[in-house]
């Protein structure tokens, strides 16, 4: 058992750890800003005409997603490390280093993005300005420089893992992370072959966001359940071991469904199709699992307490952590799974490949499947740093989710329904050519669609206001039992 410096704000890996959330927020921040002035200039190209062009705000919007997201990943791991193993974080002064490191890293990076933009087809671009792969766009000694922290911090990981008490949750982690680290590479090497490429830039898309963080959020949420509402270490770790097994199987087997456009063999079509629709079912059922277990518990416990036995009930010990958890499980499945299975079958994907169907999943699944988790770990974060014993819903907490959630489905909907457009008019009734695309696109529901996409978008961001003001001052509020 950790001792009460370990659990408490005294943990210097939880000193790290709130260092990485703030940093992720910051770089969240920056991803729905930059998201909303691409909404806008969909929608009146000429805004911002001439200093930001909408590759670039697409590369920061998009690059900002991902970076904050490893950011709250290593802080999450740097926050529950303590209590997992019962000892410090080792090697914390290299991880503070490391912070710093690629906290300045990731300011240079986007500060190149946003003024000098392009540069010439030649090795200094790819070196200094942008490697030019979708998602992973950062210049090659960026690259390398992401390699070198996150070696570091596997190393904390496992030199932590190998010296305090082992448990489930760690074990899986530390398992995880060589997979995280390792995946990343098959991104860094250049082919002329533009076929083998993309074959690769799938493997580090695909394998290593949907494997190895699907793994890594399975880890987080078994960790969460057992903090907030005591769950059964047994029971979540069973589910975790068994999300292991699904998530690195079908997730290797589901990296088929990207193969339709590239040349692989066609039996890769169906594979990956089927395969790829498993992946975020473990999670939903750990949650039902713990959930319907608790639930069970917490009634019989009334029924002896009706019965004249003084028995303390059973409580969520952080309702709004609880709530973005119980978010995760259902948005993984509905925006990973059921908007991922809307357009992954060949014989589908033939026709919404590149409309706005892949934006639609995209957002949904990345904010259902990690975002809302993260942010639950945010709010973990702030009850330990505030020696908090039941963190309460605020008015601000709750319009927060709210206005968030509302806005991510509407947002997901609009753009649902621009890419049926786009499918019924640019690829089934004209054939693919190129006056089919500017005919989707002009089409009143498509433009009407992303209307409602901007709208919705200023509905998140306004959410994220409020959760940033809740995260701010919550820690103090009275309402909260201490």
């Amino acid at each position: 058992m950790a001792s009460n410096h370990l659990t408490g704000i005294g943990s210097e890996s939880k000193q790290l750890a709130t260092w990485y959330f703030t940093f992720a927020f910051i770089l969240f921040g920056a991803q729905l800003l930059f998201g909303l002035v691409a909404a806008i200039q969909y929608v009146m190209p000429g805004f911002l005409y001439g200093i930001l062009d909408f590759s670039i705000v697409r590369i920061v919007h998009i690059n900002a997603l991902v970076v904050w997201m490893i950011f709250a990943m290593f802080g999450s791991v740097y926050w529950l490390l303590p209590d997992e193993t019962g000892i410090e974080t080792v090697g914390i002064k290299i991880g503070k280093l490391l912070f710093w490191i690629f906290v300045v890293a990731i300011v240079i990076v986007v500060l190149v993005f946003l003024f000098v933009q392009v540069g010439k087809a030649d090795a200094t671009t790819i070196w200094f300005i942008t490697e030019g792969r979708e998602y992973i766009e950062a210049p090659r000694w960026a690259d390398w420089g992401i390699v070198i922290v996150v070696v570091g911090f596997v190393s904390n990981l496992f030199l932590t893992g190998m010296k305090g008490k082992q448990t489930g949750i760690v074990t899986v982690l530390m398992a995880d992370m060589i997979a995280f680290a390792g995946l990343y590479l098959a991104g860094m090497f250049f082919t002329d072959n533009i076929t083998v490429d993309q074959f690769w830039w799938w493997w580090v898309i695909h394998l290593w966001v949907e494997a190895t963080w699907e793994v890594f959020v399975g880890a987080i949420a078994a960790y969460g359940l057992i903090k907030m509402l005591g769950a059964h270490r047994q029971v979540v770790e069973m589910w975790l071991w068994i999300e292991v097994a699904m998530l690195f199987g079908s997730g290797i087997l589901g990296l088929g469904h990207h193969y339709f456009w590239i040349g692989t063999p066609e039996y890769w079509w169906e594979i990956g199709a089927l395969f790829s629709a498993l992946e975020p079912l473990p999670l939903v059922a750990m949650f039902v699992h713990v959930l319907y277990d608790w639930g069970k518990e917490t009634g019989l416990q009334m029924a002896e307490v009706h019965e004249g036995h003084r028995i303390e009930g059973h409580t969520v010990t952080n309702k709004p952590a609880f709530a973005w958890f119980v978010l995760n499980a259902f948005g993984n499945f509905l925006g990973a799974g059921i908007w991922g299975f809307f357009h992954t079958l060949p014989q589908v994907n033939l026709y919404t490949h590149g409309t706005q169907f892949t934006s639609a999943h995209g957002h949904l699944a990345f904010f259902g499947a990690y975002a809302t988790i993260l942010i639950g770990m945010m709010y973990i974060a702030v009850q330990g740093t505030n020696g908090i014993k039941v963190m309460k819903n605020t008015k601000t907490s709750i319009w927060a989710v709210s206005l968030i959630n509302f806005g991510m489905i509407g947002m997901t909907i609009a753009l649902t329904t621009a890419g049926y457009v786009q499918v019924l008019v640019s690829r089934a009734q004209m054939g693919a050519t190129w006056a089919g695309y500017f005919d989707g696109q002009s089409g009143v529901w498509f433009s009407q669609a992303m209307d409602w996409r901007l709208i919705m978008g200023i509905v998140v961001v306004s959410g994220f206001v409020l959760l940033a003001k809740d995260l701010l001052t919550t820690g103090k509020n009275p309402v909260h039992i201490r």
